[in-house]
């Protein structure tokens, strides 16, 4: 290529909750498109970003050493207008005065029935990159930011542990994931809570608070007193862990406290394991981009890269893994190993 030809341009933007990794993911795809010799041109604030033409050049001297914070350089949000016609309209008209001529999105499930809805109305390519820390797309083993979520809901269902153990307190942990219960499996396994409320779990068999007295004064009458851990998925219970541990102070007298761990999921440093997959997703954005892929996905599953069209990432289910929830619910409840003992 000669130094008068232009370089073919890319865009890329970062759209809904932020993810620890997605800066990581930034800096691959910049990192990438240099390599291949591509520009790359970022819109700030995800879909508003590209609606209101805010944008800047991404140069691998901007991206180096940012893989290591959370959040996202070229900023996210979400963008309720961007469901209109008219907006998938002025974002392709946009593209088209930026001679952009691929896009790479980065976020979750809503993210990409963004990307499908303006693939409607632009003839570019686009291509998405999974970064959300619910692990709910469909289609890939993780998602960008997961496994960081999950580290620090374990550490501090590690810290809460010991305070219940000085107090033979009951503690709740609410923790972020309304929709999917990855983030409360994962972190209640790794931390050996004794109770976790999923949103699927909710869905088959609502939990009472009769059930869940009764099981908190089993697991002492195995036990002896102690702590007892809960992690609940926002959402999951009317009024959340401050009201159901109200509830169980007032009407049951047991010694109670809440913890809402919120958006300190979504800070931090980023995993080695959210930082390497984010780095291997977004070289592989810009080389599916080169082979002149449209409308997917990239995805990662048993150890494999792949991709998945946009419609399946939100039109189909990714399941909580059966035998995880079969260990945590059989194998590790005190309760239900007392009875095989004396059963």
């Amino acid at each position: 290529m000669s130094e008068s030809t232009p370089k073919q341009r890319i865009g890329v933007l970062t759209s809904g909750g932020d993810a620890p990794g997605m800066n990581a993911a930034i800096r691959a795809i910049t990192l990438a498109a240099d390599h291949y010799g591509l520009e790359v041109i970022a819109f700030s604030h995800g879909y508003e970003g590209l609606l209101e033409k805010t944008y800047t050049l991404l140069k691998p001297s901007d991206v180096q050493h940012i893989l290591q914070y959370s959040g996202t350089i070229i900023k996210s949000a979400r963008s309720p207008r961007f469901k209109e016609i008219e907006s998938a309209q002025l974002a392709a008209r946009n593209l088209a005065e930026l001679d952009v001529s691929a896009l790479i999105v980065i976020g979750g499930d809503g993210s990409f029935r963004g990307a499908h809805h303006l693939n409607q109305h632009w003839d570019g390519q686009i291509i998405g990159v999974p970064g959300t820390i619910d692990n709910d797309v469909y289609g890939t083993d993780a998602t960008i930011g997961y496994s960081t979520a999950v580290a620090i809901a374990m550490d501090a269902l590690d810290k809460i542990r010991d305070t219940a153990d000085a107090m033979d307190r009951v503690f709740i942990v609410e923790v972020m994931g309304r929709n999917a219960g990855f983030i409360g499996l994962k972190s209640a396994m790794a931390a050996g809570a004794e109770r976790m409320i999923l949103p699927e779990l909710q869905r088959d068999k609502p939990l009472t608070i009769d059930v869940i007295v009764k099981h908190i004064k089993r697991v002492e009458d195995v036990r002896g007193p102690g702590s007892y851990v809960m992690v609940l998925s926002e959402h999951q219970w009317p009024g959340g862990a401050v009201a159901l541990s109200e509830q169980l102070e007032a009407e049951y007298r047991m010694p109670c406290r809440p913890c809402l761990l919120g958006h300190i999921q979504r800070g931090g440093p980023p995993t080695a394991t959210d930082r390497v997959l984010a780095s291997e997703l977004g070289v592989y954005a810009v080389e599916l981009v080169l082979a002149g892929a449209n409308g997917v996905m990239t995805a990662t599953r048993a150890g494999q890269l792949t991709t998945v069209p946009f419609i399946d990432t939100w039109s189909k289910k990714n399941l909580l893994p059966e035998n995880l929830l079969r260990i945590q619910h059989e194998i590790f409840n005190p309760v239900k190993k007392s009875r095989q003992r004396h059963g």
